[in-house]
């Protein structure tokens, strides 16, 4: 009988100290040796748990099987045959809560490490294959598709195995979406993302840079074209404030702004066009993975200080454990149950600290407590009556959500929305109210997780293609 106990095999990490002050990569990785002693703990259970986890349904126990016989590729086309980006969701994916929340091991011990077992296999195949994707036999038909993130790209490798000539329209000068402004290099290398990118390309795929769906062309003139179908992963780029005084003062960031500066931009760099204020005390407000993201970032920028300002409690913080824990471990401050009501500025030219006026010189907070669960089952953040203080702080960076651009919905006849502005879908397909029009992802759903948009995008690319064939 299995030792239902046996540990994972831990993930070698940078050291705190040296990697809070750099942007390579914290996590380095499994070696064969560790890869292989973790594919033994697998049960190879046969109703496969894992797999139903799974949002793109990847054959898991199979391809741990491959690791565990040390058939490193064979392992990574198992992967590849549902996924087009696993070394991406290596890296970023929420395993915990999914596929290996549901592995059999983690009732009474922790579950296998699939999430590392993926990065790995996608990690060797890059190191060791030669091998180039050959362009499948084309069936003639074209598609289009809106944004190069994670959904999109999904959707356009699926389609582009099936046959189609897919084009990707990307609003940036670079291919990627969120996985190349959103992710940091420290947990997501921008070489890894290019990668997979090239391999999409060698499908076949045309990407198109420098192109806004909307202002430079239009959904309706991309059937002009003669595309077929679109499909619109574009993403959910627009922030959200709290609408409190001082949110307009210099040294306020959306986090969404923040990270592409600093991700896609290079705006650390002393020859930046486009400079990121050097800040010594940095409040984050939000307890999500972009909080984090953010956070973090701060603190590789030169921070001195950098607060993470959340109104719930550890327990309610939605950010992935891994990505809190290593916060804490570089030295991020958890102000939790606290809630910001004011950022302070000053407008006095004469100010040594900066010439110029009204910038961020602190941020007045409320502390909170737990009230009464609010129709999610969350437990809702009370203030607590005269607890006001001031946080000193130079910068704040607003990580409370994002919302779809309105561009496409409003240049698009015939497209319905929600009233928080994600497009209106059929769950299973992806299909929206528009004929040949079909979208996924956080133009959907809102701001979600990497892996949920590569699922979406994955059933889009199928009943796309259902849709064109039965045409």
């Amino acid at each position: 009988m299995a030792d239902m106990k046996m540990p994972r095999n831990p993930m070698p990490t940078q050291e705190p100290s040296v990697r809070a002050r750099n942007f390579r990569e914290v996590a380095l990785g499994y070696t064969e040796e560790a890869a292989l002693m973790e594919a033994t703990r697998c049960l190879n259970c046969k109703n496969m748990p894992c797999v139903e986890g799974c949002p793109v349904n990847i054959r898991i126990p199979a391809f741990i099987e491959k690791v565990r016989e040390g058939e490193f590729e064979e392992a990574y086309h198992i992967i590849h045959e549902s996924s087009s980006l696993p070394a991406v969701c290596g890296r970023v994916c929420p395993q915990e809560n999914q596929c290996e929340k549901r592995c059999v091991r983690g009732i009474k011990g922790e579950a296998v490490a699939i999430g590392r077992l993926e990065r790995f296999v996608a990690d060797w195949h890059n190191a060791h294959s030669r091998e180039h994707p050959q362009i499948p036999e084309q069936n003639g038909h074209r598609v289009a598709v809106v944004g190069s993130g994670p959904s999109g790209l999904t959707c356009a490798g699926d389609l582009a195995k099936k046959g189609y000539k897919v084009t990707v329209f990307e609003a940036l000068h670079l291919a990627g979406g969120v996985l190349v402004y959103g992710i940091p290099e420290f947990r997501l290398p921008k070489a890894i993302v290019q990668k997979e990118i090239d391999t999409l390309k060698a499908l076949g795929v045309d990407i198109q840079t420098n192109v806004v769906i909307g202002k430079t062309i239009t959904v309706d003139e991309l059937f002009e074209d003669g595309y077929e179908a679109v499909f619109i992963g574009s993403g959910a780029g627009l922030p959200r404030f709290m609408g409190i005084p001082g949110e307009s003062l210099k040294g306020v960031y959306s986090a969404n702004e923040f990270l592409t500066r600093s991700n896609l931009m290079k705006a650390y760099r002393e020859d930046s066009d486009t400079p990121i204020m050097k800040a010594k005390n940095v409040a984050v407000v939000g307890g999500g993975n972009v909080a984090m993201d953010a956070a973090r970032t701060a603190l590789r920028l030169g921070a001195e200080k950098v607060y993470i300002v959340y109104r719930r409690s550890l327990e309610e913080l939605p950010a992935r454990r891994e990505e809190v824990e290593h916060a804490m471990e570089e030295g991020v401050e958890f102000l939790l149950l606290n809630n910001p009501t004011k950022i302070l500025g000053y407008s006095n030219p004469d100010d040594r600290r900066d010439p110029k006026n009204g910038c961020v010189i602190g941020m007045e907070c409320l502390k909170m407590e737990l009230g009464e669960p609010d129709e999610r089952g969350r437990r809702a953040p009370v203030a607590i009556p005269e607890s006001e203080f001031t946080l000193d702080v130079d910068c704040v960076i607003m990580s409370i959500g994002t919302s779809p651009n309105p561009l496409i919905k409003s240049t698009t006849e015939g497209l319905a929305v929600n009233e928080r502005g994600g497009i209106i879908v059929e769950e299973e397909t992806g299909k929206t109210t528009k004929d040949g029009v079909y979208a996924g992802g956080d133009a959907v759903t809102g701001a979600a997780t990497v892996i949920l948009a590569m699922g979406a995008g994955k059933h889009a690319a199928k009943a796309i293609d259902e849709y064109i064939m039965n045409k």
